[in-house]
């Protein structure tokens, strides 16, 4: 009898595998192959690595527990007897969340440590749009520096696109997602532009007959607009690998080496980092890095410590600070996204998402599960991989909040 493909043991096992049991370009994304592709991304989809310095790495120690006890509280209204799909244990959270780790530090000691699925603290998974939020912080770097101007206009940096729905676009509002740029981020579509997207990018393959296409040509491909620029929030994730070929272009280097040289080293990662990039060597900004979740928790601690790694300044306070209160909430209640955080006081910024408040909660969030929570006034950091089947549930995603809520309380 074969083992049956949904459990991780049976993905990719075998010299070679048997036909339900592989992993390949056409399936990685979907469970249960996500479950086994999502931490070997590399031997699927080209990359280029983010080297760390094994002189330089940040040591973690580990902090008083207390949070396996973890009691996740009740929606509103909500009653325990009712089937919800709720978690109210941290183990349930975990299975129901599809985590496949998660890391959270408390004043910069692990407090709570978990792997799943053949994980470990040395794996890499992917980070899907939480690598937009790892851009963020690159360009903070570059803007400090003076390669890189959020106030010029994008096309000034890529003058190849000034026929595209970028034009009159600033660098600025590529970080902020206030382009008006029309592209459906439709997770779930089968075909139209964000499926030429992916093959564009190498996570799709072609099909029969179909000429091979790279990132940076089908940009081109981008010319209706749906407003003005600087209006509403409006997620499309081309704009982050637009800004990743910006900041080459400002730059004159690769952004694996950037990322490496100006974040990755000076912070202390433990191991190195990777991304993928297309069949031209574009980086896949928008969602194609990979990290463990310990050096994700590492960039967590960076900024609760306000950029800075001992002596130094790696990325610029006032940077995050910019973050925490500069967006624009008129701007978010007019986007899209407002469903999955009903009720929350919302802004997005530079790539990072903010709920607002005395202790404000900035974070990242990839499809499928992944996320980089930091409460700086807490000192609290949350870095946490998964393999959900769905891109974006707003169930899960709605008890991660509760969790979320739950690890702040307890560690206040």
């Amino acid at each position: 009898m074969q083992d049956n493909p949904t459990t991780p043991a049976a993905l990719m096992s075998g010299f070679p595998p048997p036909p339900s049991g592989q992993v390949t370009l056409a399936n990685w994304r979907t469970a249960p192959f996500n479950r086994w592709a999502f931490h070997h991304v590399r031997e699927i989809v080209p990359s280029a690595d983010i080297p760390h310095d094994p002189a330089r790495i940040r040591p973690l120690t580990r902090g008083a527990g207390g949070l396996e006890a973890l009691r996740i509280g009740l929606p509103d209204g909500a009653s325990a007897s009712r089937d919800l799909g709720l978690a109210s244990s941290l183990d349930d959270f975990l299975e129901t969340t599809g985590t496949d780790s998660i890391v959270v530090l408390h004043r910069g000691a692990i407090v709570l440590e978990r792997y799943a699925n053949d994980m470990t603290e040395c794996s890499p998974h992917i980070l899907m749009s939480v690598s937009k939020s790892m851009l963020g912080l690159l360009a903070a770097v570059l803007a400090a520096q003076g390669a890189l101007d959020i106030g010029r206009l994008a096309t000034d940096y890529v003058p190849e696109l000034r026929q595209t729905a970028w034009a009159g676009a600033t660098v600025g509002q590529l970080l902020d997602m206030r382009t008006a740029v029309a592209f459906d981020e439709d997770y779930l579509a089968t075909s139209g532009p964000i499926v030429a997207y992916r093959k564009a990018t190498g996570w799709n393959p072609l099909e029969p007959g179909e000429r091979p296409t790279d990132l940076r040509s089908f940009f081109s491909t981008l010319t209706r607009s749906n407003g003005p620029h600087g209006g509403r929030f409006s997620y499309v994730s081309p704009n982050t690998d637009l800004l990743g070929w910006i900041i080459e272009r400002a730059a004159g280097r690769r952004y694996s080496d950037l990322t490496s040289e100006l974040v990755w080293q000076p912070m202390g990662a433990a191991e190195p980092a990777y991304i993928t990039v297309d069949r031209l060597g574009a980086p896949r900004c928008a969602g194609g890095m990979c990290t463990t979740t310990r050096d994700l928790a590492r960039v967590g601690q960076l900024i609760v410590e306000g950029g800075a790694r001992g002596a130094r300044q790696v990325v610029p306070t006032a940077w995050i600070e910019d973050i925490t209160r500069s967006g624009d909430a008129a701007a978010w209640n007019a986007g899209s996204f407002v469903p999955y955080f009903p009720g929350a006081a919302m802004h997005y910024r530079d790539q990072w998402y903010v709920e607002r408040g005395a202790a404000p909660l900035l974070f990242g969030l990839g499809i499928h599960g992944q996320n980089l929570f930091i409460d700086a006034k807490r000192e609290i950091v949350i870095a946490r991989h998964s393999s959900q089947a769905s891109p974006l549930d707003a169930g899960l995603i709605a008890l991660t909040g509760r969790f979320v809520s739950a690890v702040r309380k307890a560690l206040s």
